[in-house]
């Protein structure tokens, strides 16, 4: 079945993306990638897959790339705000175009990448966008998977970024847990998704750990003495209430974001392979002179 898929990939530059590329690639799968910045993009062209200019936010960039396309995938979304663009503008309406385009083109799949727990914090600004295109899609009539993963292994980094200079900083006790994914294990349940009809699929990596385990293996990868520095809620609390006051939504939309999760459990399904112990030694090693 999926060698006669033809697959459109929006987003294919971020995180999970590249991965998607990959897993399409490795699977014969032909694939048009949509790619604002081409040069970023070209890595991932090859016998099965086509890089094509094209502005996700412009709906007129997009006409003609869709005709006989059978699946559009979409990681579309940004999480730090640049060129002016809000999440309105890319994680509700660059995926509205691409769903318009598609229903236009009579294709049958729309696969797209939220967030765990997202209809629960449609209050955050970062997760209202999302949600709002989430109810486009599910009314669309088109056969959809919505996949929501509840943390990558990218946004790990903060951790370990921490630990490189000799501390780890957490609100409150520590003892949240996560479960995050590997993206190169996202992306293989993201392509298998093609397969399931109209299904939203929870989903994060094989290890449930507390914040103070994840910094504990931060802190031993970048080869630093355990230093957790535990921080009172009352002090996240006062900066969510001061950033939402002084701040414009694309400054305090993604702190809004960390500081609200950091507060609660984050545990979806367990999936993958990947562990988040090799993820930071591997991330350490390529740091290496």
């Amino acid at each position: 079945m999926e060698k006669d898929e033809t697959v459109i990939l929006a987003g294919a530059t971020g995180y999970l993306g590249d991965y998607i590329a990959q897993e399409l690639y490795q699977r014969s799968i032909q694939t048009i990638i949509l790619a604002r910045n081409t040069k970023k993009a070209a890595h991932l062209a090859n016998s099965h897959t086509k890089i094509i200019k094209s502005e996700v936010t412009d709906s007129k960039t997009l006409h003609g790339y869709f005709e006989g396309v059978t699946t559009v995938i979409s990681t579309v979304g940004i999480t730090r705000q640049k060129d002016g663009l809000t999440y309105m503008d890319v994680d509700y309406q660059a995926n509205k175009n691409l769903l318009q385009e598609a229903k236009k083109a009579g294709v049958k799949k729309f696969v797209y990448v939220s967030v765990l727990n997202g209809k629960q914090h449609r209050n955050l600004k970062i997760i209202e966008a999302k949600e709002l295109f989430v109810d486009e899609l599910i009314a669309s009539g088109l056969n959809y998977t919505i996949i929501r993963p509840n943390g990558f292994f990218s946004d790990m980094k903060d951790f370990l970024n921490m630990a490189k200079k000799g501390k780890v900083y957490l609100f409150g006790s520590g003892e949240k847990k996560i479960n995050p994914i590997h993206g190169k294990d996202l992306a293989i349940a993201c392509v298998d998704s093609i397969r399931v009809s109209n299904e939203e699929i929870n989903i994060g990596g094989p290890d449930i750990l507390t914040q103070n385990e994840i910094a504990e293996l931060a802190l031993l990868a970048s080869g630093k003495p355990i230093n957790i520095i535990h921080i009172p809620h009352w002090i996240r609390k006062s900066i969510l209430k001061l950033v939402r006051t002084f701040t414009s939504s694309k400054t305090y939309g993604p702190i809004e974001f960390f500081l609200t999760l950091m507060a609660e459990d984050a545990i979806a399904p367990r999936y993958g392979s990947n562990r988040l112990v090799t993820f930071f030694h591997d991330e350490m090693d390529v740091l290496k002179p």
